[in-house]
């Protein structure tokens, strides 16, 4: 599992380890490891690092120094290596440590207002690096319209290493503001920050590695945000054994579909099977059902005994065909429930079952907003975390929210309410497309029918719906049909795929 800690618990842990070790030395661990990484860079692009050039863009505060000690590190490799210092304070020991190795220092603050391009166009396009050490976990959404200005000057082929975390981002909810840092990695010291596995942050940081400062693993428990690594999602699999049979393995009702949309009652009950539930139960208007019937003899139609439901993928709750009643009488029991597209317009308030709502941003907007909380999509979007916290606190249920990076928050919207927020970054872009969320949907019911909380439920199908998209895709395009065919693939390789 990649866990990742709060700005709070980050400086507690620095704090305990500075006061065991020499004044400096946290600092130039962090140095050693960020000239490391990008030596690695230089050295895959040009075949070497004399001679190369970098640039460092220098802020006020430690991730400054960092930058600074680590451009003195790459002078003595004989790269030439300039500092941009951004602010009006630097790092002064770092910036003593880079001028006494030969490094050239410039100051924006030297440059007539309106002439950035003149004094820094030439030598941010001949960069082949540009290290990143404007904020870092003392920084806030957003960049001041010079800095980001400065940034766009880069060449378009230069390697953005960003140092802890990419300007722009907040540390602890991964919002990004205007002009944040697109990283093509970003080097972080002792622990993950938070939001480098949240959105939208984490698609700003690129490839992450992870340098060991020395931080004592006691000082960093406090995990706010998790990732499960593919130990995790074979570990939480709920695999057959000898003895079971297909009602120990989970039964799964679906109320999926309608008049309208037939191919979602086909998708969700198909990934039901295909995800390896015990049986499948489908409730619905004659025309889906004899469409899951046709493609999946299987799956047995009507009423009768469940341990989990999903309730709502292509679902409109308005139609009059008798789906919004059946989702009502579902949501009225014990059992867990999937609460998906247009069920979550007929969520009561509360619900004490466990539930998993999986709702697409503008869904939760809609959501939010008929709870009392008026949210545009674009706020949704912006801010993922803040909102799917807040949903989770307003209905007590644990919240799903889809995206690029799947983001799954306990009930509540905290640790203290069950655990860490889940994050899953495993598939292709290409999975935004029509039918791909029906059969996630498919996935995550099998796994509340076998026994899984909600939570662990909503992260494992996530992780391996993208597992099987990454199958399917196989770097081009893909439609449900097709990774539908892959959940099986995905599942199975669970057990040795590449970490």
């Amino acid at each position: 599992m990649r866990s990742a800690v709060s700005v709070e618990a980050v400086r507690r842990a620095e704090r305990a380890a500075m006061s065991l070790l020499p004044e400096g030395t946290l600092m130039q661990r962090a140095a050693a490891g960020l000239a490391a990484v990008v030596v690695g860079e230089l050295s895959a692009a040009r075949g070497g690092v004399y001679g190369a050039r970098v640039v460092l863009l220098v802020g006020a505060g430690a991730n400054g120094g960092d930058a600074l000690w680590a451009g003195a590190r790459l002078r003595g490799r004989g790269a030439r290596v300039d500092a941009v210092l951004v602010a009006g304070a630097v790092h002064e020991e770092g910036l003593a440590g880079f001028r006494a190795a030969g490094g050239r220092v410039h100051r924006v603050a030297d440059v007539p207002d309106g002439g950035l391009e003149a004094g820094f166009g030439d030598l941010l396009g001949r960069a082949d690096v540009v290290v990143d050490g404007i904020l870092g976990i003392g920084g806030r959404p957003g960049l001041d319209d010079a800095t980001a200005a400065l940034l766009d000057l880069a060449a378009p082929d230069a390697c953005v290493v960003a140092v802890d975390l990419p300007s722009g981002v907040d540390p602890d909810t991964g919002a990004v503001g205007s002009g944040a840092v697109r990283a093509d990695v970003t080097v972080t010291f002792g622990v993950l920050k938070a939001a480098l596995l949240l959105p939208p942050a984490g698609q700003h940081a690129g490839r992450v590695e992870l340098v060991d400062i020395g931080l004592d693993p006691a000082d960093l428990t406090a995990t706010e945000v998790a990732s499960l690594d593919v130990a995790d999602l074979a570990a939480a699999w709920p695999w057959p054994h000898a003895g079971d049979d297909k009602y120990r393995r989970g039964v799964l009702g679906v109320v999926a579909g309608g008049r309208g949309y037939t191919g979602a009652a086909v998708l969700c009950t198909g990934a039901a099977v295909r995800s390896g539930a015990g049986m499948v139960r489908y409730v619905g208007p004659d025309e889906p059902t004899a469409l899951v019937r046709a493609r999946w003899p299987e799956v047995v139609p009507g009423d009768g005994r469940v341990q989990a439901w999903v309730l709502g993928p292509g679902l409109d709750p308005d139609a009059g065909d008798g789906q919004a009643d059946r989702v009502r009488d579902a949501l009225g029991t014990d059992l867990p429930c999937l609460v998906d597209a247009g069920a979550l317009d007929l969520l009561p308030p509360r619900r004490d079952a466990p539930t998993l709502l999986t709702p697409h941003a503008g869904e939760l907007a809609r959501l939010l907003t008929r709870l009392g909380e008026p949210t545009e999509r674009a706020d949704v979007e912006a801010r993922p975390l803040e909102h799917a916290r807040a949903a989770a606190r307003l209905t007590g249920a644990t919240v799903l929210l889809k995206g690029a990076t799947t983001v799954v928050v306990p009930p509540g919207g905290s640790p203290a309410g069950g655990g860490p927020v889940l994050t899953q970054r495993d598939g292709p872009a290409w999975l935004a497309t029509a039918g791909s969320g029906d059969v996630l949907a498919g996935v995550a019911g099998t796994l509340l029918a076998a026994g899984l909380d909600p939570l662990l439920a909503g992260a494992v199908a996530a992780a391996v719906h993208g597992r099987a998209g990454a199958l399917a895709s196989a770097g081009g395009p893909l439609d449900a049909g097709r990774l539908l065919d892959a959940v099986p693939g995905a599942v199975a390789a669970l057990r040795d795929w590449p970490t």
